[in-house]
């Protein structure tokens, strides 16, 4: 039986394409190369994240809600995820923060980001995990992990285009 593949299998073993294989190739190629980051534009690009995301953990610690979610796409089409649920939405997203941190009886804590990666996929996106943590008045600290997916967005900078967020068990 192995015999009768063989034949089969050289071709792909040994580079032989069909053509359409090896022109999918060098477009992807070209594509590659023209979305080549320098490392000036690494750099930037990176402290472009890195001042996004230290201005959510200011404005967070100062109790400003509404400048925390300034990070975010102010958009119907952000996405949020936490807790089993799906938000979709920048005003949804900011009524969830409002009900679960800032409602009767609740707090916001001190919020503080831990082993931070962040990968550039390219000029105009991004992928950050990373762990969170919140240090509460009554001495608990929820914490947990994310994924954030980020866009470039000229001339309004880096956004978190989606949130995925993980909390810890307690």
């Amino acid at each position: 039986m192995a015999l009768l593949l063989l034949p089969f299998l050289l071709p792909a073993q040994t580079g032989n394409q069909p053509a359409a294989t090896q022109n999918s190739r060098e477009q992807s190629a070209a594509g590659s190369q023209q979305e080549e980051i320098t490392p000036e534009m690494r750099e930037n690009f990176e402290e472009g994240i890195k001042h996004l995301l230290v201005s959510q953990v200011e404005a967070w610690n100062h109790g400003k809600l509404e400048e925390f979610m300034q990070g975010y796409w102010h958009s119907p089409d952000l996405t949020f995820f936490s807790g089993g649920s799906i938000t979709h939405g920048w005003e949804p997203t900011l009524e969830r923060y409002r009900q679960r941190y800032q409602a009767e009886g609740r707090e916001m804590g001190k919020l503080e980001f831990q082993d931070l990666n962040i990968d550039l996929l390219g000029k105009k996106s991004a992928v950050v995990t990373g762990k969170f943590q919140l240090t509460m008045s009554d001495g608990k600290h929820p914490h947990g992990i994310f994924t954030l997916i980020l866009k470039r967005m000229p001339p309004n900078g880096w956004k978190i285009v989606h949130d995925h967020t993980s909390a810890a068990a307690e």
